[in-house]
């Protein structure tokens, strides 16, 4: 008789079965351990080093030591927390627009979402560097109506909008994927006994979305987060951000420990927050099931 398993919903399955399934998943596995774990096991072994290769705690001292780096550390969430609200709060309506479209409505603006991520990053900030320079059109309108225009590059603002262009998309598709997966019947029901249309928004289609907005947010936290490129262009230095002095540690004054020791430190706290945030919303809405 083959031995047999159980799985998460009671049923039994063959060992021979989860073998194979093992052997699958197997290729995946080594990808994601050769990718993933040791590029990050190396980096968190460097960070307890120094130059010479003695081991230390004095990377980590120095950050927590420094208000500069601590400072440079809150500039970098806030500004990942700005962008996530940012495209949740223009991301949102754009999804529940997309609900009740037409297949073919549905694409053609799934397309348009989707087609700033088939350029280069370098080549969107660097339009954007366009859009707002002091001769740009933003900057002629403003003069049309006989303002003088604001310094709007080199600062957070800039830095917001064009991560909040580039992260869009990577909130709308979980948004949509969660919003496609409720119950059409639901709310015209809700309706039928009496709810007002902010009432079924605010009772149903909120909180069985809540999914989609856990995905969306994680995602564009944790990309806004690392992002290097695009505050590097628009930001310049004057917008203070982690990655950036991950960058110019490892290359300027090459400081290859200090370097790890920063973007292990943001790795951790951006984790945290995750993780944080996944268990709070669970906790809320019983309905979102993310670990």
């Amino acid at each position: 008789m083959a031995a047999v398993g159980r799985v998460a919903g009671g049923a039994r399955v063959s060992r021979p079965r989860r073998r194979t399934g093992l052997l699958l998943a197997l290729p995946a596995i080594l990808i994601f351990v050769l990718l993933f774990l040791a590029p990050l096991g190396t980096l968190v072994a460097n960070s307890f080093r120094t130059q010479t290769g003695a081991f230390t705690l004095g990377n980590y001292a120095r950050f927590l030591g420094d208000p500069f780096y601590r400072d440079v550390l809150w500039n970098t969430l806030r500004v990942a927390a700005l962008t996530t609200a940012g495209c949740l709060l223009i991301g949102y309506p754009f999804a529940l627009y997309l609900r009740g479209r037409s297949a073919r409505v549905r694409n053609w603006l799934a397309l348009l979402l989707l087609s700033p991520l088939l350029i280069s990053m370098v080549i969107r900030a660097y339009g954007w560097l366009v859009v707002l320079g002091p001769q740009g059109p933003v900057a002629a309108v403003i003069r049309w109506f006989g303002l003088t225009p604001p310094q709007m590059l080199y600062n957070d603002t800039a830095v917001l909008i064009g991560m909040v262009h580039v992260m869009l998309a990577y909130m709308v598709l979980p948004l949509m994927g969660s919003l496609d997966r409720i119950d059409p019947t639901l709310v015209p029901a809700a309706k039928g006994l009496g709810a007002s249309g902010w009432t079924c928004f605010w009772r149903i289609t909120l909180p069985l979305s809540a999914p989609g907005m856990l995905a969306g947010a994680m995602i564009v936290f944790s990309l806004t987060a690392s992002s290097f490129v695009t505050p590097a262009i628009l930001g310049g230095p004057k917008v203070k951000l982690m990655p950036y002095f991950v960058y110019t540690q490892a290359t300027a004054t090459l400081d290859w420990p200090y370097a790890a020791a920063i973007g292990f430190v943001l790795v951790v706290v951006t984790t945290g927050l995750l993780l944080g945030y996944s268990r709070l919303l669970r906790r809320g809405r019983g309905e979102v099931v993310f670990a």
